[in-house]
């Protein structure tokens, strides 16, 4: 499929037109492949939005989704879940929503997604499980919170796939699915307008088909210009954490990974093992529930008390987790996180950017994690492999990409390259270099 890039090309050279690429993008929707991949959609007014658009704006009237915690003028905001199904229609659009509009974006409908966000597997109980487009014999988890966003970008429904990265969120799915996903530093892009999982680590940001869209894609949400510049992979010092990252890697997983440093190493690039035993401290720091529950049990509570039983237990059983957390353990959390952060950072300076495997595994079927008391046991332990490397970066308050480093015939891997906050510029920098490198 072309990217976002080349469409645009195409588009300014007279090769095809915005509707033409939008009535292909909503044949895709509507297909198989985009099943559960949508929980409200705009379909019939999208085309005539498309050849509206200014052909020269940045998304010259082509297709983006957002994931249903995102505002939308005139709709309700549920979330993934059925108990805000009836909310109140939301006054105005998100200011990242708003934004793709104002660049030129045509919303093509709003993803499914885990309920309120909770879980890195991207099963949802009340709107189904939209199936990976990997493998077409296997029915694999999409990966999630934005399970459906992922789902429209892989598939060839939207450019851009707007979600939220809370522990993963965008990366986790990219990973599974063969795209790009990419968490900036949190506070560059409005989280207003988006229903929080928790507002100390929640970040809105994009999925694309390339590292040259996921630019483009963060440039308008944080309405700033990248500088990655064009500096070979040799100018850059990278380093690869063994400690953590590398638990519980399944075989093809760590095959993908040592392929992807065997062609960046031969491409120029200086790559440093290191250790980072900051890592063994999370589980200590965490241990009172994270900041997750807690800040999602403080927006939750009410609405649990009225509508508990409409939840997905799942998710009911992690926010409520942060019901016991005591006012001086959530500061204590707070302090700790500030003083890890340091430490890391202090750590980390002499490099780039930092390599690691995007999650450890790859996607397993639905049925093994499907709702259902029986199969609890498996889906928490798969939600658990998911969430620990991607997470790790949002409890630095940092930045990462995952991009695909599988071959064909092989199920999707990921390759995360990440660092500390606002080194985002320089993430994208070298995650082109390695783009380049891995598909030569």
């Amino acid at each position: 499929m072309n990217d976002l890039h080349a469409t645009r090309l195409d588009l300014l050279a007279g090769g095809t037109d915005a509707r033409t690429e939008m009535e292909r993008a909503l044949d895709i929707s509507r297909s198989a492949a985009c099943a559960h991949a949508f929980i409200r959609t705009m379909f019939d007014e999208a085309p005539g939005s498309a050849q509206a658009c200014d052909p020269a704006s940045r998304l010259a009237g082509l297709a983006f989704t957002a994931k249903d915690l995102f505002d939308i003028e005139g709709q309700a905001t549920p979330a993934g879940s059925a108990v805000l199904s009836h909310a109140p229609a939301a006054k105005a659009d998100a200011p990242a929503v708003a934004r793709l509009r104002a660049a030129g974006g045509v919303l093509t409908g709003r993803t499914n997604m885990t309920e309120f966000a909770f879980s890195g597997v991207g099963v949802n109980p009340h709107h189904g499980t939209p199936a990976n487009v990997s493998d077409a014999a296997v029915p694999r988890i999409p990966g999630g919170s934005s399970s459906g966003a992922a789902i429209s970008v892989a598939s060839g429904a939207a450019f851009i796939g707007l979600g939220s990265d809370t522990g993963g969120s965008i990366r986790i799915p990219a990973a599974l699915n063969g795209i790009v996903g990419f968490k900036n530093t949190a506070r560059l892009t409005p989280t207003a307008g988006a229903l929080p999982l928790s507002t100390t680590l929640d970040t809105a940001c994009a999925m694309t088909r390339s590292v040259r869209d996921a630019i483009t894609a963060h440039e308008i949400l944080a309405a700033r210009r990248v500088t990655a510049g064009n500096a070979p992979l040799s100018a850059y010092r990278l380093a690869v954490v063994k400690n953590l990252f590398f638990d519980g890697i399944e075989p093809a997983v760590a095959t993908a990974f040592e392929r992807s440093l065997k062609a960046l190493r031969a491409a120029g690039a200086r790559i440093v093992e290191i250790e980072l035993p900051e890592l063994a401290e999370l589980g200590a720091i965490n241990a009172t529930g994270g900041f997750s529950a807690a800040e999602a049990y403080a927006w939750h509570r009410l609405l649990l008390e009225r509508s508990g039983a409409g939840y997905d237990p799942r998710v009911a059983q992690r926010i409520l987790r942060g019901a016991t957390m005591k006012a001086h353990e959530y500061i204590d959390l707070i302090n700790a996180r500030r003083d890890w952060i340091g430490r890391v950072e202090a750590a980390l300076a002499p490099f780039d950017a930092v390599l690691s495997p995007t999650v450890p595994i790859t996607a397993p079927p639905i049925a093994s994690v499907a709702p259902g008391a029986e199969r609890d046991e498996e889906f928490f332990r798969v939600n658990a492999l998911l969430l620990r490397n991607p997470s790790v970066i949002n409890m630095l308050d940092g930045c990462a990409i995952s991009l695909p480093c599988h071959v064909p015939g092989e199920l999707p891997v990921g390759l995360m390259l990440w660092h500390a906050a606002l080194h985002d510029d320089a993430v994208l920098a070298v995650a082109l270099q390695t783009e380049r490198a891995l598909q030569e």
